[in-house]
C-alpha cells in the first residue's frame, strides 16, 4: 500500500509509521513541517521524508504528486493549547491545511483520506452523562472549531466527489514524548517525569477522569478504520476511547507509584484547568466505532503504563527532554 502521512514525525503519526514499517510491504511517505525526526531515526531509511508546509497548497500538491498515495493519513496539526494561543497559525495549518489535503486528493484522485479529529469538537449544549457520535458538536476552542471544519469539509468531499473520507475523534492520548501542553497531558507527563526521577504535580483534583487512549492503540485505530469495509460504515467520523473505566487521576498516580519506586506525585488544583475539565470531559461512548468497524483497544491502564515505561527505558533517544 502506498500511503502519505502528514505529521508523520509527530506523536500519533510516527507511531502509525512504525506500525506500517513493522507490517512490511508498504511504500510510506512522511510529510512534515519540522526538522525533528528522532521518533523515526532508526527507520528513516525505510520511509520517504518530504519537508513542507501543510498550509501551502503547492507543497501539499507536490507531496501527493510525488508519493501517488492510495490513502492519505492527515494527522498533522497545531494542537489545542497552541491553536488557541495563535488562531492565525492554527487557521493556516489546521483549516487551510485540511482543505489543501482534500483538494489534493480530489485533483490527483487519491481514493481515501483518514482524518485525526478530537473530542474537543464537543462543548456547548451537551446533554446526558456521556458523549457519543450523535452528541451535539459546538466547540469552544479554536482547535475544536478547526477540527469540526475538517469533519464537515471531509463529509462534503465524500458526498460531492466520492472521496472515501473517514475520521477519528481522539480523546486525550497517553504516551512517551508529549511536549505540547494541554488539559489532559498529565496522564503522559506523570509517567515520564517520574520515570526520569523527577517529581510531578497533577493540577487537577484526584477524582478527575479524563478519557484517554494509549498512543499505540490510537495508531492502530487509524489503520483499522482505514481497512474497514466501506459498506459497513454509517457515521464515518468516530469517537474512540481506551479500555473503560477511565482511571481517575488518583488511581493513575497510584499505578505509577507501584511501578516507579520512589515516585513523588502530589496534587495542586489549578482552578481554571479544573473548571475546563469538569465542564467538557464526559465519559466517551464509542459504541459506533466498536459496532461498525470492530474498534477494541488492546491496552488497559495497567498494560499501557507497563508498555509506556518499557518503551522509555528501551528507546530514550526517541524522547529527549
Amino acid at each position: 500500500m502506498r500511503v502519505l502521512i502528514t505529521g508523520g514525525t509527530g506523536f500519533i503519526g510516527a507511531e502509525v509509521v512504525r506500525q506500517l514499517v513493522a507490517e512490511g510491504g508498504h511504500d510510506i511517505t512522511v510529510f512534515h513541517v519540522s526538522g525533528a525526526q528522532q521518533r523515526l531515526a532508526d527507520i528513516a531509511d525505510r520511509v520517504t521524508l518530504i519537508r513542507g508546509d501543510i498550509g501551502n497548497v503547492s507543497h501539499v500538491l507536490d507531496a501527493v504528486k510525488r508519493s501517488r498515495p492510495e490513502a492519505i493519513f492527515h494527522l498533522g496539526a497545531i494542537l489545542s493549547t497552541a491553536s488557541d494561543l495563535d488562531p492565525s497559525a492554527a487557521m493556516h495549518a489546521n483549516v487551510n491545511g485540511t482543505f489543501n489535503v482534500l483538494e489534493a486528493a480530489r485533483i490527483l484522485e487519491v481514493p481515501q483520506v483518514l482524518f485525526a479529529s478530537t473530542i474537543g469538537t464537543y462543548a456547548l449544549g451537551m446533554t446526558g452523562e456521556r458523549i457519543d457520535d450523535l452528541t451535539l458538536q459546538r466547540p469552544l476552542s479554536f482547535y475544536g472549531t478547526a477540527k469540526l471544519f475538517g469533519e464537515g469539509a471531509g463529509n462534503f468531499y465524500r458526498h460531492r466527489y466520492g472521496l472515501d473520507f473517514r475520521g477519528i475523534r481522539f480523546p486525550g492520548i497517553c504516551g512517551p514524548g508529549v511536549r505540547t501542553p494541554g488539559a489532559a497531558q498529565f496522564h503522559s507527563w506523570v509517567v515520564e517525569e517520574c520515570a526520569k526521577g523527577r517529581p510531578y504535580t497533577i493540577e487537577v483534583a484526584p477524582h478527575t477522569r479524563v478519557p484517554i487512549v494509549y498512543v499505540k492503540d490510537a495508531a492502530r485505530g487509524v489503520l483499522q478504520l482505514c481497512r474497514a469495509p466501506r459498506d459497513g460504515l454509517r457515521q464515518f467520523n468516530y469517537l474512540i476511547n481506551g479500555v473503560p473505566p477511565t482511571p481517575s487521576a488518583e488511581a493513575l498516580a497510584d499505578l505509577v507509584r507501584e511501578r516507579v519506586p520512589g515516585a513523588t506525585i502530589d496534587f495542586r488544583v489549578d482552578a481554571k484547568r479544573q473548571a475546563f475539565v469538569d465542564r467538557l470531559m464526559k465519559p466517551v461512548d464509542d459504541r459506533f466505532a466498536r459496532d461498525e468497524w470492530g474498534w477494541n483497544p488492546a491496552f488497559d491502564t495497567a498494560q499501557m503504563l507497563d508498555d509506556f515505561l518499557a518503551d522509555l527505558a528501551a528507546h530514550p533517544q526517541r524522547y529527549p527532554d
